[in-house]
């Protein structure tokens, strides 16, 4: 590893000026169990294939059963959902409890309520300093009305028009 010319204060705080959509991704484990964390390190990478991708710290509480399987959700929150993406982003004996949610087609939880949902196949895996990429193909998406939740120098905010 070589030696960072900037120090990590400096580049979180550099980072924190780019606003970013808030997304809950989760998976269904092979025994069934539902996990769920906020990540707001998601973009979309291709339209042909239709290809996102996602970023979760090694040290997440879901990295790895998020590491173990083969499907994944993302759910963008929208504005009226902070209190989701805090419940998410934090340590919860049962993120999913009082949380209302349908099954998608890879049978990951699809929030309710939610501005979009993208249905995905892990495509690949790739080693990204403290993080992880993970690539996936959608398989399914769905949008509807309304403002999107954003996180900006370490807040949530959302969006006036």
């Amino acid at each position: 590893m070589s030696d960072s010319i900037i120090d990590p204060a400096t580049f979180r705080s550099v980072l924190g000026r780019f606003a970013s959509g808030v997304t809950v991704v989760t998976i269904r484990d092979a025994q069934g169990a539902d996990h769920g964390m906020t990540v707001s390190a998601f973009c979309s990478l291709s339209l042909l294939p239709p290809l996102v991708l996602i970023c979760v710290e090694k040290g997440a509480s879901m990295y790895d059963a998020l590491a173990q399987s083969t499907r994944f959700v993302v759910n963008v929150l929208e504005a009226s959902q902070e209190e989701l993406a805090r419940r998410f982003a934090e340590e919860h004996p049962d993120r999913f409890d009082g949380i209302g949610f349908t099954r998608g087609l890879n049978g990951a939880a699809i929030i309710d309520d939610c501005l979009a949902v993208i249905e995905c196949d892990v495509l690949a895996r790739h080693p990204g300093g403290d993080h992880t990429i993970v690539l996936g193909t959608v398989i399914g998406a769905a949008t509807r009305e309304g403002r999107p939740l954003l996180y900006y120098r370490g807040g949530y905010a959302m969006l006036e028009r």
